[in-house]
């Protein structure tokens, strides 16, 4: 039953991206051309961005609890991000677009031109980008139903806490703490605070999963595409017992470049889009690291403690990712210019030995994503993510023990 129900995520059309980008326009990022659907998706955004309005506004009613302020902070950060991510894809269509269009035109390519080296390549990297894709929707998700069941969860689970709730010294626990224009506190204020909060998360949600894993599953194919085409640059010149002749071997080299060219352009327009949000990124991530680090050591509930253990790991897990899969692709990239190298130049006339010269100089030209202007998306920069909101952590901690 699962493997039909991926199937049906599957299309020939877009062998690689299809999951991503049939997420992308169920959850609206990718908008219909048809009026009335373009329009409501709008809707649907502009509701959530609202309600991203009315967890900062809650702030000013939580700041007096260390506690609440503090889940209350962690994810409204998060839903900033999103908030950021939908907005940007929305006002950067086209270029989003353009750089989907020349992933999969140039996958398509690459699997039309395959060689038996290339093939596990292509077979390897398609294979992790499903793997990647589902596993993260089933990360968000978990971490969108706990947050949505966790208050009913604490309802039928404790009898103090429905003691404190009837009595009037506990509220009940919101599913986002968010302001809304009508007393939550009753049960049919609460109810429907709920309806809307939950509808947020879910939609929150699918913002987030949708945008991730089509940006990681980019970034997986510019390291795959830099794979393969070291292997096409190895065999530049034919092999030991089937050289090609001279004009054959100008084609490939003359090919070879022109696929590094168009792969900094769109790496470059990939990273113009993702840049301002992983700066967002970083900032909030080590605040949000750092608010959940503190609620899971001064926290005495063992559900909330697990609840903010998990929402800690999908937080951590995001940033990784990122960071993950692109130093992959700058690590690969510096490898790139090894491949002509690899070929059988040495066999060949001083001539062509001097035009292999020219494709390394090409390949020099290293790929890396960035967060702003500020540093790379790098291992080492999640590393100092993590130092940075173990400081704040351990900061925080201090001053509440004094």
């Amino acid at each position: 039953m699962l493997n039909q129900i991926l199937s049906k995520l599957e299309d020939p059309e877009f062998p690689l991206l299809s999951p991503n980008i049939k997420a992308l326009k169920f959850w609206g990022l990718l908008l219909p051309e048809i009026w009335s659907k373009k329009w409501m998706y709008i809707g649907f955004h502009i509701s959530v961005i609202v309600f991203t309005a009315t967890e900062y506004a809650e702030i000013v009613f939580v700041k007096d609890n260390m506690n609440l302020l503090l889940t209350n902070l962690k994810i409204t950060l998060l839903a900033t991000v999103s908030v950021g991510k939908v907005t940007s894809f929305l006002l950067w269509q086209n270029h989003w677009k353009s750089i989907i269009n020349y992933v999969n035109e140039a996958d398509k390519v690459q699997r039309e031109t395959r060689n038996i080296d290339k093939e596990a390549i292509i077979e390897k990297y398609t294979k992790y980008s499903r793997k990647i894709t589902y596993y993260y929707w089933i990360l968000m998700y978990t971490t969108v139903v706990i947050v949505i069941t966790q208050p009913m969860y604490k309802y039928f689970s404790s009898e103090i806490y429905r003691q404190n709730v009837k009595n009037g010294t506990e509220t009940y626990t919101q599913v986002v703490s968010s302001w809304v224009p009508f007393n939550k506190n009753v049960i049919p204020g609460y109810i429907l605070a709920s309806l809307y909060q939950s509808y947020a998360a879910i939609y929150g949600g699918g913002w987030i999963t949708s945008f991730d894993t089509n940006a990681i599953v980019i970034m997986v194919f510019f390291r795959g595409e830099l794979e393969c085409l070291r292997v096409d640059c190895s065999y530049i010149f034919g092999t030991e017992n089937v050289a090609v002749s001279y004009e054959e071997a100008k084609t490939r080299m003359k090919k070879c470049h022109k696929r590094h060219v168009e792969l900094v352009k769109y790496s470059r327009l990939f990273d113009s889009c993702l840049a301002p949000i992983m700066l967002l990124y970083v900032i909030v991530c080590s605040v949000m690291l750092c608010a959940t680090a503190y609620q899971i050591t001064f926290e005495t509930s063992a559900l909330q403690r697990f609840i903010t253990a998990e929402y800690l790991i999908f937080g951590v897990s995001q940033l990784f990712m990122y960071c993950w899969h692109s130093n992959e692709v700058l690590y690969v990239s510096r490898d790139l210019s090894r491949g002509p190298y690899e070929s059988i130049w040495w066999s060949r006339d001083v001539s062509e030995q001097k035009d292999i010269r020219i494709l390394t100089e090409q390949f020099k030209k290293v790929i890396v994503f960035s967060a702003g202007p500020f540093t790379e998306i790098t291992v080492a920069t999640f590393i100092s993510i993590l130092k940075g909101a173990y400081s704040y952590y351990t900061l925080l901690s201090q001053s509440q023990e004094n």
